[in-house]
């Protein structure tokens, strides 16, 4: 049994998404960031970035302990690694799905993050944020026409389905809030919808899909703790829940 624990974003998406695509059996452990959930001291002994998603895999013990992985791209790598699937482990096929994986996650995933965080959180604090948004809206746009000429001579972004895949599918599903005209991107359309017709992939996004909020009816508390953190606010804040 995986414990995964998780919210219903896109980064908690990718791994509910492989572990149904893998069939595996989990628990999904519901994690309300806007209450601080992430700052709780038995999470930060598996993520000590006080974010999720996580995994603990009760199957695969060292000293006695269950594993504990923390961030979306190395739960990703394992998964495929534990089950043989979606994660080629010969070159050059390996190779490739690391460079599309490590792109999403340095790339994809940080930019459309920003535009989420400008479309959707932004107009709750004071101030022109006008800039900011369209310097990451044009990021992102630069990225889907990235993905829109690799995906012209190819089926999916390393070649066969793999976690690359299911790394950034999440992170194209809020396309219309960030007002783009998917259509434009012909390869990218044809990929997202063939990913999304996927019944695995269809139930990973409905997993928690209760909680989604988008932004809306947090509290001025649940912003302050999302967002308005640093080195010092995060050590008292873990201290405090000691």
């Amino acid at each position: 049994m995986i414990d995964l624990y998780y919210a219903p974003t896109p980064n908690g998406w990718k791994i509910s998404i492989m572990l149904e695509e893998c069939d595996l059996d989990y628990k999904v452990i519901p994690m309300n960031l806007g209450k601080g959930d992430q700052f709780k001291p038995e999470f930060l002994k598996i993520s000590p970035n006080n974010r999720m998603p996580a995994i603990i895999d009760h199957e695969n013990k060292f000293d006695g302990k269950p594993l504990s992985i923390f961030e979306s791209g190395a739960i990703l790598m394992y998964l495929g690694e534990k089950t043989g699937m979606f994660f080629p482990q010969q070159s050059p096929n390996r190779e490739k799905v690391l460079e599309w994986l490590f792109w999403q996650i340095g790339g994809l995933g940080p930019m459309a993050g920003q535009v989420s965080h400008f479309v959707n959180y932004a107009p709750n604090f004071p101030g022109d944020h006008s800039y900011s948004e369209k310097r990451y809206k044009d990021e992102y746009d630069r990225l889907l026409g990235v993905m829109n000429n690799v995906l012209a001579d190819s089926e999916y972004l390393a070649g066969n389905y793999s976690i690359a895949d299911m790394a950034s599918f999440p992170w194209i599903t809020a396309y219309k809030r960030y007002e783009v005209d998917l259509d434009s991107f012909k390869n990218v359309r044809r990929w997202f919808d063939d990913i999304k017709s996927r019944p695995a992939v269809r139930r990973g996004i409905e997993v928690g899909k209760e909680q989604r909020n988008f932004g809306k009816g947090i509290t001025k508390e649940g912003l302050k703790t999302m967002f308005n953190q640093d080195s010092k606010s995060i050590s008292k804040m873990a201290k405090d829940k000691e």
